[in-house]
């Protein structure tokens, strides 16, 4: 198996993914405001966090704050896709979000897809990777819910011409046979070492390869290993734009002691 294609049509690196694009666009009637895009031709997305906020009676829960995450296309109502989506990121970001200190409130992230990548096959995970970034990104903004880290994603896809892996795949890069979405947390120790773990992927075959790729345990091994570097390029960018707008480091190097204790 080769995890180092050849060169990519833009020359850019098979490890790298497009220079994140961060800002924060200080929506009105929120608490946080953010946009994520993988480069400027890349999967681009909007989001926002309200809250604690008064909630539902019957959404209400007694013992933390309730968490919604929304999905919206960049046309049209959510429809089945959207709400899926939106599913898959609240259990995203669920554990890097200390809600046990507002019980019986609501804490809603609202994330609209924009740009590129919408209905693309080879682009679709990395959809799913930029709404994770734009929803850690709102909520770091917003800083009023605690954090026990940063969640960061990224996409990977395997090419059918040569069976090489490349980060944030694009147009550009050929049909896929394998492709998923990695979203790892990022946090300190007790020792202050940087700590990433991957939390969640969606590694899968796609209908764009021309032969079936099957399950691979070593593909899916090497593809987790490129994508938390991958990652960890993200966690950067989201580092310097955060310290760039004000707020502490302490933000990003939350250190994991106790989970009932923690505050930023």
């Amino acid at each position: 198996m080769s995890t180092e294609p050849n060169k990519r049509p833009n020359a850019r690196p098979a490890s790298f993914p497009r220079t994140p694009q961060i800002s924060y666009p200080g929506l009105a009637r929120v608490d946080g405001s953010a946009r994520f895009s993988f480069g400027s031709t890349g999967p681009c997305a909007l989001g926002s966090v309200s809250g604690p906020i008064e909630v539902r009676l019957a959404a209400e829960n007694a013992s933390h704050a309730t968490l919604e995450v929304l999905v919206r296309p960049l046309a049209n109502i959510p429809a089945t896709e959207a709400k899926a989506l939106a599913a898959t990121v609240r259990g995203v970001l669920a554990p890097s979000l200390v809600l046990v200190n507002n019980p019986r409130t609501l804490v809603q992230v609202v994330v609209q897809v924009l740009g590129s990548g919408s209905g693309k096959e080879e682009e679709r995970a990395g959809v799913m990777a930029a709404v994770v970034n734009a929803g850690t990104l709102a909520l770091l903004n917003a800083g009023s819910v605690p954090m026990r880290g940063v969640v960061c994603a990224v996409a990977v896809g395997r090419r059918v011409a040569d069976a090489g892996l490349v980060v944030d795949p694009e147009e550009g890069d050929g049909a896929l046979d394998t492709e998923g979405c990695f979203a790892f947390m990022f946090t300190r120790d007790g020792a202050g070492e940087m700590q990433k773990k991957c939390v969640w992927t969606n590694w899968r075959a796609v209908s764009e390869g021309k032969a079936s790729a099957g399950f691979d345990e070593g593909v899916l091994g090497a593809a987790r290993n490129m994508a938390g570097h991958a990652a960890r390029e993200v966690y950067e960018a989201v580092y310097r734009s955060v310290d760039g707008i004000g707020k502490t480091q302490d933000v990003l190097v939350l250190k994991v002691e106790d989970d009932d204790k923690m505050d930023i």
